[in-house]
């Protein structure tokens, strides 16, 4: 076994091929390095499908006094660290006829109109992959693309679109997405497993799955003898986290490493926490510093019958025709849906860097859909959600309205992380004000 301890914000340890990524540790920097380490940025875009129920979903007024609505009300011990953004559009989504799922979906990150068609694909770049070419230096995976429903990106989606528009929203070029990961157990491998390929990769899965750290404990436990007493604490907590998802893992039904998850709820939901754990762990360990995560497809057909009083897949409620009692049924699942992602910001609430700041400080979530209402396919006034502070960029604990482009938001978001460019995306004006 060897240990490898190099000083950085990425700490190793590896034995037997397998490899345990760690936080900082201030006890192993040189006495002349001492001096906290300043925080790296990091931004997650946070993808629903089929648009947002809205009258449940605005705030009645602006400012930091604003009452949380019905749809957020999940978040509400988490209100200091949100800023709502009522107004944005995201005109490039509007396809050409139909297919506003496919076309709002690639726009999401793009802000570029796709072409239409099934076999030749014309897009845009992503503003995360724009982020990654600054924030991604020196990680191990420059960004990570992840999701919850897997599918092929080729044939046609939606009405004449290619798949490749509502099944993926980060593109690394015009002509290519990046394929997400799907699910917490492919998410697991790519992060602990040892690369190994060929006939013999189930197997040597398999026994990485009964226990990563089990390869790695002894050099663990030499390395812990270094560390000072609040690296011992933050080492213990790390690897308690590791195991915890790992045995979850173990115990989750056969079949879940199918593309489309379960749909029963404690499957899905129990899915849905090893994600944001695995995504949590990944940033603190500064593995990755740029993430895109799909909670479902453009589209998605998903049902959610596990919700009491819902009927039907939610593609087909999204069409509400604006009854009441299909409404209620889009604001269940829209509320489910923010309660997922509130689990995901609370724990980066409570990873605590060297300096005493939380993870959240110096990140970004972002959390929005291809369109505002399902039943309108209205690519204006979206449904637009900002969590942490990312390092001093953005002044949370507000509402605010702004009608421009979302392009312009992620101009500013670009520019905050070190991208110095002038104007995003097809309609793109500049960056978008009063965001500190």
């Amino acid at each position: 076994m060897s240990l490898l301890l190099p000083a950085s914000r990425r700490q190793f340890l590896r034995a037997s091929g397998a490899m345990v990524a760690l936080p900082l540790f201030e006890s192993l920097l040189p006495k002349s390095a001492r001096a906290v380490p300043k925080a790296p940025q990091r931004l997650l875009f946070y993808f629903v499908p089929n648009g947002i129920h809205m009258p449940a979903w605005t705030p009645a007024s602006e400012g930091s006094d604003y009452v949380m609505p019905p749809t957020l009300k999940s978040l509400e011990q988490l209100k200091s660290e949100l800023l709502v953004i009522s107004g944005l559009s995201n005109l490039p989504g509007r396809p050409d006829g139909a297919g506003d799922h496919a076309g709002g979906t690639s726009a999401f990150l793009t802000c570029t109109h796709a072409f239409k068609s099934e076999t030749e694909l014309k897009l845009g770049v992503s503003v995360d992959q724009v982020a990654a070419s600054k924030l991604g230096q020196g990680t191990r995976f420059a960004s990570l693309p992840l999701g919850m429903e897997g599918g092929a990106s080729v044939g046609g989606c939606d009405s004449g679109y290619s798949c490749a528009y509502s099944q993926n929203i980060s593109w690394i070029g015009p002509k290519t997405p990046l394929a997400k990961i799907a699910g917490p157990q492919l998410l697991f491998d790519l992060l602990f497993s040892d690369g190994t390929k060929g006939k013999d990769f189930q197997e040597k899965r398999e026994r990485h799955r009964r226990s990563v750290l089990d390869f790695v404990l002894r050099d663990a436990q030499s390395l812990r003898g270094r560390l000072g007493r609040s690296d011992r604490e933050k080492l213990d907590e790390y690897l308690h986290s590791v195991r915890d998802v790992e045995q979850r893992l173990a115990t989750m039904p056969s079949g879940c490493d199918a593309p489309m998850p379960p749909t029963d709820d404690v499957r899905l939901g129990e899915q849905l926490k090893m994600m944001s754990d695995l995504m949590v762990l990944a940033l603190r360990c500064d593995l990755t510093r740029v993430m895109t995560f799909m909670l479902g497809n453009g589209g998605s057909g998903r049902p959610y019958d596990f919700l009491p009083d819902v009927k039907g897949a939610h593609h087909e409620l999204s069409h509400h025709r604006n009854l009441p009692e299909i409404q209620a049924q889009l604001q269940r699942i829209d509320t489910w849906e923010v309660t997922q992602c509130a689990y995901l910001i609370q724990q980066l609430q409570k990873v605590k860097e060297s300096d005493g700041s939380s993870l959240l400080d110096h990140s970004l979530v972002l959390f929005g859909s291809e369109v505002a209402d399902g039943n309108s396919h209205d690519h204006s006034n979206l449904p637009i959600l900002l969590a942490g502070r990312l390092s001093g960029a953005v002044k949370p604990g507000r509402h605010i309205r702004r009608s421009e482009p979302i392009a312009n938001l992620y101009t500013s978001i670009l520019n905050a992380v070190g991208v110095s460019i002038g104007k995003f995306g097809d309609d793109g004006t500049g960056p978008m004000l009063g965001l500190a």
